[in-house]
């Protein structure tokens, strides 16, 4: 074999071996980012399964209340409104903000039950109040794995050198689930 035809299976065999990476370095973290962006999708869907949920009990919730706290008609036009909101949201940021003003609002509903002797040993709001708080235990999981799955996906595609990739691509970063500014604030307890 000659030097010359040596060196061509040489520079073929190391372009190939380049070529070879490259591809496999694309095929490969594209692929985790899809598997990835799948992921924090999935956990989305769940988060949204407990939502609805909620937003289902919250009818009902709302009836049993209304036959005894008739002059907190204000508290209950809230749920009521801020349930709407979350009803129409369509993006995730949407659904984000509205139902933290949901929880906002039933939490004031919460702390109007709380005037009422009688409701609270009322057997049907026991009931709904127990599964509106099972609920909100499945939300507070489901958003913490839906937070866990943006993490995730979030330093994957922002990691050099697989963030050229994720651009050329169109891979963006996705939205936290993050507490309303409300949640920060301490409570005021009084007696």
């Amino acid at each position: 074999m000659t030097k010359g035809k040596r060196n061509l299976i040489i520079a073929i065999v190391i372009i190939l071996v380049v070529v070879f990476s490259i591809y496999s370095f694309f095929k490969g973290n594209y692929n985790t980012f899809v598997l990835m962006d799948e992921a924090v999708k999935g956990s989305w869907a769940q988060v949204e399964n407990q939502l609805q949920r909620r937003y289902d009990l919250i009818p009902n919730l709302v009836e049993t209340v209304k036959g005894y706290a008739k002059q907190e008609k204000d508290v209950l036009i809230e749920v009521t409104n801020a349930r709407a909101k979350v009803g129409g949201a369509t993006r995730v940021p949407e659904k984000i903000s509205a139902n933290n003003e949901l929880s906002s609002a039933l939490s004031r509903l919460l702390v109007v039950v709380e005037r009422y002797p009688d409701l609270k040993s009322n057997q049907n709001f026991i009931r709904l109040q127990d599964e509106l708080a099972g609920t909100e235990n499945r939300i507070a999981v489901e958003r913490r794995r839906y937070n866990d799955a943006v993490k995730t996906y979030n330093v994957a595609i922002r990691s050099f050198p697989a963030n050229l990739l994720a651009g050329m691509f169109g891979f963006e970063k996705a939205a936290f689930f993050e507490a309303p500014a409300t949640a920060r604030a301490i409570p005021q307890v009084k007696f």
